[in-house]
């Protein structure tokens, strides 16, 4: 079966590109949302299972499009060429970079084809909130402005796979914009952010000789560690806030994926830098994945 390897450097060696490209630890970022707002859905008895199920190939294919986005736009732009990270198609002269870009188009083509059915069945304001999902992924990077260069990315990331993502998918099932959905979202748009955060902490020398003024690039390195762990801690609280506009207790259980962040937060606290951040990765995406299903299940269960 096609995996990844680690070098001796610490970068990761790709034996299966496109699925390396499509950067899989990022997709707990697209599952999340959709299982929240479905819980939100389903604790107001108004899920409807084949809308959530295209709500999640929407938001698994614009993350899936803005990983093979970026791959190309880094990777014209040369901001590539000296990772300390996995290695990518583009910069690292694995696949050409129209093919790179074709499969960024398809990946938002999917995402645009499923948000369609879900626009004519549900609301047509749906459809200016998909483009501008659509231009966000291909613009973080993309274009002659990157505003991803300019330290706006966590903000974009916070809107479009927090907000919109969460309540969009409860949104579609329940056909309204409720209090309970928005305040879901933001713990769930905090831990997306702080995933690009690690992420952007461990290229602070390679984005600062590049020219990318990430949100961690103007903070700095103590700063951006501080950011880190203000996000992950702050969204594992911030079920308590759920499970009292729920009116519930049971969402509060979210709180214990704290426990998960444990580990990322040592590694950060401590210093980890360059290839030593790049586990902190994957256990960020646990703790997503492992808040997103104790506030999904504290949001189901036993309505």
């Amino acid at each position: 079966m096609p995996t990844l390897k680690r070098s001796p450097a610490g970068r990761e060696e790709m034996t299966n590109p496109w699925v390396a490209g499509a950067r899989p630890r990022t997709l707990p970022a697209a599952i999340v949302p959709v299982a929240v707002g479905t819980g939100v859905a389903f604790h107001e008895q108004s899920a409807v299972a084949w809308k959530a199920a295209l709500a999640l190939v929407v938001s698994l294919a614009l993350q899936v499009g803005v990983n093979f986005a970026n791959d190309y736009s880094d990777g014209v732009r040369g901001t590539d060429d000296a990772r300390v990270g996995p290695a990518r198609l583009v910069g690292g002269g694995v696949k050409p970079a129209a093919a790179v870009k074709r499969a960024a188009l398809l990946a938002f083509a999917m995402a645009a084809a499923a948000g369609l059915v879900l626009t004519f069945t549900t609301s047509l304001w749906l459809l200016p909130v998909g483009a501008a999902a659509v231009l966000a992924a291909w613009f973080y990077t993309g274009g002659p402005r990157p505003y991803g260069y300019a330290g706006l990315g966590e903000l974009f990331v916070f809107v479009f796979f927090g907000l919109v993502a969460t309540a969009g998918s409860a949104f579609v099932q329940t056909e309204r914009l409720t209090a309970l959905a928005v305040v879901a979202s933001v713990p769930v748009g905090l831990l997306a952010c702080a995933l690009l955060v690690v992420n952007n902490l461990r290229d602070i020398p390679g984005d600062t000789v590049a020219g990318k003024r990430t949100l961690a690039v103007r903070l700095g390195d103590p700063a951006t560690r501080v950011l880190y762990a203000v996000l992950v801690v702050g969204a594992c609280a911030l079920a308590l806030a759920v499970a009292a506009v729920a009116g519930r207790p049971l969402p509060a259980v979210a709180v214990a994926a704290v426990v998960a962040a444990v580990p990322g937060l040592r590694a950060v606290r401590a210093g980890a830098k360059g290839p030593g951040l790049i586990p902190v990765l994957g256990a960020t995406g646990k703790v997503q994945l492992a808040f997103g299903t104790l506030l999904t299940l504290g949001l189901t269960l036993w309505r």
